[in-house]
C-alpha cells in the first residue's frame, strides 16, 4: 500500500497560549497563524485572549492589540484601516477578506486568522505576492494611447463612457478573489486569476485606451484566460462587492465578437 506524506512544514501544530492577565469578563479567543520560513519551524496556531471592552470592533483591532500589547513578534500588514489599500487582507474565519472590515462580532466561536491561501509565506500573516504582481505587470495596467493629448486638457468621456468602468476602477487589488480561485490554485503559472483579469478589463472597457486589440491579442490564451469556469468564489470573497467573474465573461465575450 502506498503511503503518502505532506510536504515539510505543511502541518500546523498547535502553538502558544496567551491568557488574558486581568479579570476581563468579555473575551474572545484569537486563534492566528504563525510561520517564520526562516527558523526551520513548522507553521504553529497561536491563541491570544483579547479582552473585547478594551478592544475596538474589528479583527485588525484585535491584532493591532495583540501586538502592541501581548506579543510585538506578531507580524501583519496594516496601513488605512479604511477598506481602501488592501494591505490587511487575510483569511478570517474561512473566508478572504480585509481584517480592517471584518467585525468581530461575525464571527462565531474563535477568530482563527490564517494568511491568503495558496501564496507563499512571507511571515506570519503576510503572504508572498510577488507572483501575482508581475502577472498583473504584464497586462499594462494603464493608459495606452497613439493619439496626442491635448496641452492643456484631459482625455475626456461621456457620462455613459464613464458609466462602463462602473464595478472595475474600486478594485483595491487586495487579491482576496485571485486566492480564493481554486483555477488559480491548480493554474497560477499561467492562468492570470480573477483580479488580474478585472484589471485587464478595466482598461480594455476604458473609452480613452487605445490598444484594445493588442490587449485582446495578449489574453489570447488557453491558459490566461479560459481557466476561468464561474465558480464564483471570486465574487463571494471580494470585499468591495465586485465581481470579477462578470468582467472575464465579458473579455470572453468581445473575443467572440472580433471572430465573427
Amino acid at each position: 500500500m502506498a503511503e503518502f506524506r505532506l510536504p515539510k512544514n505543511s502541518r500546523v501544530r498547535n502553538g502558544k497560549a496567551h491568557p488574558v492577565q486581568d479579570d476581563a469578563k468579555n473575551r474572545t479567543r484569537v486563534k492566528v497563524y504563525r510561520y517564520d520560513p526562516d527558523s526551520g519551524d513548522t507553521p504553529q496556531l497561536d491563541t491570544y485572549e483579547v479582552d473585547r471592552d478594551k478592544c475596538g470592533p474589528m479583527v485588525l483591532d484585535a491584532l493591532i492589540k495583540i501586538k502592541n500589547e501581548t506579543d510585538p513578534t506578531l507580524t501583519f500588514r496594516r496601513s488605512c484601516r479604511e477598506g481602501i489599500c488592501g494591505s490587511c487582507a487575510m483569511n478570517i474565519d474561512g473566508t478572504n477578506t480585509l481584517a480592517c472590515t471584518k467585525p468581530i462580532d461575525e464571527v462565531k466561536g474563535d477568530v482563527k486568522i490564517y494568511p491568503l491561501p495558496h501564496m507563499g509565506v512571507v511571515k506570519d500573516l503576510i503572504p508572498d505576492l510577488s507572483h501575482a504582481y508581475e502577472q498583473l505587470a504584464s497586462i499594462k495596467p494603464w493608459m495606452q494611447t497613439e493619439t496626442p493629448a491635448l496641452p492643456d486638457k484631459e482625455r475626456l468621456q461621456s457620462p455613459e463612457e464613464r458609466e462602463e468602468l462602473d464595478g472595475l476602477y474600486e478594485c483595491i487589488l487586495c487579491f482576496c478573489c485571485q486566492t480564493s480561485c481554486p483555477s488559480y490554485w491548480w493554474n497560477s503559472d499561467r492562468y492570470l486569476g480573477p483580479a488580474v483579469l478585472l484589471q485587464a478589463y478595466r482598461w480594455i472597457a476604458d473609452s480613452r485606451d487605445e490598444a484594445t486589440n493588442e490587449r485582446l491579442d495578449e489574453l489570447e490564451d488557453p491558459f490566461k484566460l479560459y481557466r476561468c469556469h464561474t465558480i464564483m468564489n471570486c465574487a463571494k470573497s471580494c470585499p468591495k462587492h465586485l465581481n470579477p467573474a462578470k468582467a472575464i465573461g465579458e473579455i470572453k465575450k468581445m473575443m467572440v465578437e472580433r471572430q465573427g
